[in-house]
């Protein structure tokens, strides 16, 4: 009886980790162990004012810890495609090792100020070399659900990093030195593993400019994805996703306290997420990674949308629980396939800067939607969120115009040579 023909079952969680290369397997526990260690930003605020510094010193410094952090992603392109994963990892950890434990030992402001911003930066660096490297080492039809799993570990680490932050500071003392040098320590422990497991070099543009998969057009770093329209359409997508998903952090809370509601609702809202994202999304992406692209991305923005358009319904408990419900379901059904995308949108050579363009975005929308919705809700109050609504709905406009007809299903890339174009 010939079996050739019979339909290959979606590869399942279990099953892409167990037929994972070592390199893949080492970056998504890498991907774990970093955001694991990631709870400076937590704790800077705290920290500069134990020190003396004022409010606004610290709120300024937490700033600048952002800036360097949306940086680092940008910045990560370059030095993946420069270095390759395992040497921007190395350089990435180990920079953010030492210089997380030197900010307990630098004695002035301008000093803590410059060290913030730089291992800020050297934090993100190895995001898109780690992400690329992935990419090109799993087929791609695995690639929604390796992508899902990079976000698992993402999501647990940053569910355990408060923790274990806030059990380092009291085991030592109310001090931060046990604080500051575990996160160095975490740091170092990756930087480790992708010497051991994370080979040297880049696999897709090993033959240089003009020599990989993408042809002559492909070299050229961002200059070249930015003439790439389409794929600038998806990366406004983003943006603006981004910026509307992050509200839930920082105007709801605002909403709520305006409304006189009981903040346990909030705190029972964004527990939800955190958990039904954790528990649900990588059994879920078990069936939605056969989805075509476009109706994955236009599903979950659009649930975005109107989640967080719900938000303007009277304000109440039921409100609170069913729209974060609503916008986290968008979550977990298209939270995999937005991050595998940018891997299958381009060329080859081209791979480390779409994915690192996508990151920057990402980052940048969840690094402005904080002062936009802010500044929104100190003029307008609860009519903020009917603006956030169109801007979600707009963003699964643009997200279904962006993909690419040919990257509809299992993550078939489109064809090459069309990818990177400036012609109308």
């Amino acid at each position: 009886m010939a079996t050739e023909n019979m339909p290959t079952p979606d590869p399942g969680v279990w099953s892409t980790f167990r037929d994972a290369p070592l390199a893949a397997k080492a970056i998504l526990i890498g991907v774990f162990l970093s955001r694991l260690g990631g709870f400076l930003n937590i704790f800077i605020v705290l920290f500069l004012t134990a020190r003396g510094y004022s409010r606004e010193q610290a709120a300024f410094a937490l700033g600048v810890y952002g800036v360097g952090g949306v940086a680092g992603v940008l910045l990560g392109g370059s030095v993946a495609d420069r270095l390759g994963a395992r040497n921007a990892t190395v350089l990435s950890m180990g920079a953010t090792a030492v210089l997380t434990a030197a900010l307990l030992y630098l004695p002035d402001y301008s000093l803590l100020l410059a060290a913030i911003l730089v291992v800020s930066l050297a934090a993100q660096l190895y995001r898109p070399a780690s992400a690329t490297l992935m990419s090109e080492l799993i087929p791609e039809d695995r690639q929604v659900m390796i992508f899902g799993m990079y976000r698992f570990g993402l999501n647990m680490g940053a569910m355990v990093a408060p923790l274990l932050g806030f059990g380092l500071y009291n085991l030592g003392d109310h001090s931060y030195t046990l604080l500051f040098w575990g996160e160095g320590l975490i740091a170092m422990v990756y930087a480790a593993v992708a010497v051991v497991a994370i080979p040297g070099g880049r696999k897709a543009a090993a033959t240089g400019p003009g020599g990989g998969a993408g042809g002559p057009d492909s070299g050229g770093g961002y200059p070249a994805m930015l003439r790439d329209r389409r794929y600038l359409l998806f990366l406004t997508a983003v943006l603006l996703n981004a910026i509307v998903y992050v509200q839930y952090l920082s105007t709801l809370p605002l909403d709520v306290k305006a409304a006189g509601i009981s903040m346990f609702w909030y705190t029972l809202a964004v527990s939800l997420n955190g958990f039904i994202v954790i528990a649900f999304e990588l059994p879920l992406t078990k069936f939605s990674q056969r989805w075509p692209f476009k109706l994955t991305v236009g599903l979950a923005f659009t649930l975005v949308g109107l989640g967080v358009a719900a938000y303007g319904l009277p304000m109440g408990a039921v409100v609170i629980i069913g729209a974060t419900l609503l916008w986290t379901l968008g979550e977990i059904i298209g939270g995999p396939a937005v991050f595998a995308y940018p891997a299958l949108a381009g060329p080859d050579s081209l791979r480390s800067r779409y994915i690192g363009g996508f990151q920057f975005m990402h980052a940048l929308g969840t690094a402005l939607g904080p002062v936009i919705g802010g500044l929104l809700f100190v003029r307008i109050g609860h009519g903020v969120w009917p603006l956030f609504a169109v801007a979600g709905l707009l963003a699964a406009l643009f997200g279904v115009l962006a993909i690419r007809p040919e990257a509809v299903t299992r993550g078939n890339a489109a064809p090459e040579p069309e990818l990177v174009a400036g012609e109308s």
